[in-house]
């Protein structure tokens, strides 16, 4: 058994975790902190109230014997190193494992939060008991990280699996600097901005809109509202995630046919609305990804639920031990 520490560092809130392992392979969470980020004041300000809360759990619990530290990229893994991230300005170059080890005298290790993400998903959540695994986010933004061959696979410099970039499309929603990017189909602001195209027409035809009645509505509009009128069965809403669950189906046929893993685990939006974006992905699958990768590949949401960061981080403090 072992006590860690994780950190889960976001742009609105922060989260510091202490789990337990046991022996027969399980992480309870025995601990939560969750204080907002307040990126406006800056890295010193966050970083202290970090470390309040891990000064006090090192003082509450004794042998704790790793820190995780999950954060949107850039970063550099190797030097423990965050990289100006855009959700948390002004931190840059921040040397997070270094100032954390030297401050508590822990070890301390950093990961990107869709590597992390994929690290919990594998020790613990669906992908559990694979060797090829890959973990798609599918939120604010989109992006993946890699099991290989038993391993977590960061890449040269830490950007394997930015499959939010690959493009899809000559024209589209725009999502990581790039119209039609898979993050533009496939994320909380690639749904809204489809939903605002395609009512957009609608409204210029001289039809109604259940979930925007008006321009203004439509400039407010959010991938929720959407999903809630389609839940309620409004077809143009529907049509928006049949349109995100095809655009996710040839993301996938290229992942599946370059990496060939055993499963596919995917988080955020589709964990909640899967029943409006499988039918479609599954065909686009069928039609365009190799009969031999497909059939090997399994295509799940997330196992760890709303708990994912928590265990993305303590992951990264066990799998670096």
């Amino acid at each position: 058994m072992a006590l860690l520490i994780g950190l889960d560092i976001g742009g609105t809130k922060c989260a510091v975790t202490l789990g337990e392992t046991t022996r027969n392979e399980q992480l309870n969470i025995v601990e939560r902190i969750v204080f907002m980020t307040e990126t406006e004041k800056g890295f010193a300000y966050t970083y202290e109230k970090i470390c309040a809360a891990v000064e006090g759990l090192t003082i509450k619990y004794v042998d704790i014997t790793g820190i995780g530290v999950s954060c949107g990229g850039p970063l550099d893994s190797g030097r423990g190193v965050i990289l100006s991230p855009p959700n948390l300005v002004g931190w840059d170059s921040i040397p997070i494992v270094k100032l954390l080890r030297d401050r508590f005298g822990i070890r301390a290790s950093l990961q990107n939060d869709a590597n992390a993400c994929a690290l919990a998903e594998w020790k613990y959540g669906a992908a559990r008991g694979y060797e090829n695994a890959v973990f798609l986010t599918f939120g604010t933004g989109l992006g993946a990280g890699l099991i290989l061959n038993g391993r977590l696979y960061a890449g040269a410099n830490d950007m394997a699996g930015e499959a939010g970039h690959i493009r899809l499309a000559d024209n589209g929603p725009v999502g990581y600097g790039k119209a039609g990017s898979f993050e533009g189909f496939c994320s909380g602001g690639g749904i809204a901005q489809l939903a605002r195209s395609m009512a957009l027409e609608k409204l210029q035809m001289g039809g109604k809109v259940s979930f925007a009645g008006d321009l203004n509505e439509l400039g407010r509009l959010d991938a929720k509202t959407v999903a809630l009128a389609a839940e309620a069965g409004d077809e143009l809403a529907m049509e928006v995630f049949r349109a995100c669950g095809r655009y996710l189906g040839r993301g996938l046929s290229i992942l599946i046919d370059i990496l060939n893993p055993e499963i596919i685990v995917i988080g955020g939006i589709f964990t909640r609305q899967r029943d409006l974006l499988y039918g479609e992905a599954v065909r686009i699958i069928e039609k365009e990804a190799l009969g031999r990768s497909r059939s090997a590949c399994r295509i799940v949401p997330a196992g760890l639920g709303e708990q994912i960061g928590d265990y993305a981080a303590l992951s990264v403090a066990g799998y670096f031990l």
